[in-house]
């Protein structure tokens, strides 16, 4: 029994080789063309391929293109009507790599005889990959447009893919927003002149780079781009830092240098060493002795129910003096300076300890539980358990 009924399967071929220029064969859902076939029987697999590809058509929701052999390329869409699957549509195949004599030398080297194989690549077409799959999609909508058929299954699992692709993209979007809060806390450290929190942040940078490109070459790559990254806003904030550029040559030297993940974790350590006392000595810490003195006030008593009040008379001018010279070099207000400097101390909490979070919140200096969640997702992104989650994972 035919899959199509006559007139609606002349008007399905007539459209599309109108459009293409391309046969159309049907097949039934084992693969096995119901007419002479658009592929020759002869290609070894041909059958089992096609097989495998209609079903990978109703797994996509769309054609699913594939290669009888090298640098050839055809597709098939596969049959739905209400979830029932009755077969596909395979498409003459077209040369989507190379040129007919290179189709037919591999065509030759898998089954057929030289002669067989010359014939067979020279009726192929040669079209650009972008066509074919232009020629495939139109297939697809052509078909259930012609037919009426109802393709929910297929409907649906295409959905799935989109909605899953675009969860992808989002984490992807929070993940490279994230990385950028970090640089951003790091150079604020950095400024600060608080080397052991530039080292905790940047520790945190390397396991993250690690975890989602541990292959060394990319390694390599994305510490050098972060050294840059960290030299090109230093020197924007202060072009008084410009010499930090001759340093930067030599730490991307040491950094391509680097024979393993060890290695370039070193050089990166001591490049932030390096890095820090250029900023702390040339920045605005040198020229604001007030602000240093409340960054270390900071730094020293985060922990404490500490108030913007006792940060003033620790260094000896007024509130609103205190608080304009802050957010004046730094960008920040004292309150955001203390904020931040907690959540580090949660993070390193969570990531070494295995404390609980109502704990950690008292260390870091937190009020309560509740409120260090509520900063820990505003600064970081996340939440301290799914924080933990990723460390251990």
């Amino acid at each position: 029994m035919r899959i199509l009924p006559e007139p609606v399967w002349d008007r399905v071929r007539g459209r599309y080789a109108e459009e293409t220029g391309l046969g159309l064969c049907l097949l039934d859902m084992w693969g096995d063309p119901q007419a002479d076939g658009v592929l020759p029987a002869w290609l070894p697999r041909i059958r089992q391929q096609c097989r495998y590809a209609i079903q990978e058509s109703l797994n996509l929701g769309e054609a699913s293109l594939f290669n009888p052999v090298a640098g050839v390329t055809s597709w098939v869409v596969a049959l739905e009507d209400g979830r029932i699957l009755r077969g596909g549509l395979l498409s003459s195949p077209v040369i989507t790599g190379g040129s007919a004599r290179d189709a037919a030398d591999q065509a030759a080297g898998v089954c057929a005889d030289r002669e067989t194989a010359k014939r067979w690549a020279g009726g192929l077409a040669l079209w650009p990959v972008d066509r074919a799959r232009e020629a495939a999609a139109f297939l697809h909508e052509m078909f259930y447009s012609e037919t009426g058929w109802l393709p929910r299954q297929m409907r649906e699992n295409r959905l799935r893919l989109v909605q899953s692709a675009q969860n992808r993209q989002a984490a992807a979007e929070r993940s490279a927003i994230y990385a950028f809060e970090k640089e951003r806390r790091l150079l604020a450290n950095i400024r600060a002149g608080d080397r052991p929190a530039a080292r905790q942040i940047l520790n945190d940078m390397l396991a993250d780079i690690y975890l989602s490109s541990p292959g060394l070459p990319v390694l390599r790559a994305r510490t050098i781009e972060l050294i840059s990254c960290l030299t090109r806003a230093a020197i924007e904030d202060n072009p008084l830092m410009e010499p930090l550029i001759e340093r930067n040559h030599r730490w991307t030297e040491d950094l391509i240098g680097g024979k393993s993940f060890e290695d370039i974790s070193r050089v990166l350590m001591d490049a932030l060493d390096d890095f820090i006392e250029a900023v702390y000595l040339h920045g605005a810490n040198r020229t604001n002795y007030h602000v240093s003195r409340a960054l270390d006030h900071i730094r020293d008593h985060f922990a404490e129910p500490l108030r913007v009040a006792a940060v003033a008379s620790a260094v000896g001018i007024s509130q609103s003096r205190l608080q304009h010279l802050v957010k004046e070099f730094t960008g920040k207000t004292l309150l955001d300076i203390i904020q931040e400097r907690r959540v580090s101390r949660a993070e390193h909490l969570l990531q070494r300890t295995s404390k609980t979070c109502a704990e950690i919140a008292y260390e870091a200096g937190f009020c309560d539980q509740s409120y260090m969640v509520r900063q820990f997702r505003r600064i970081t992104g996340t939440t301290p358990a799914a924080y933990r989650r990723r460390r251990m994972v």
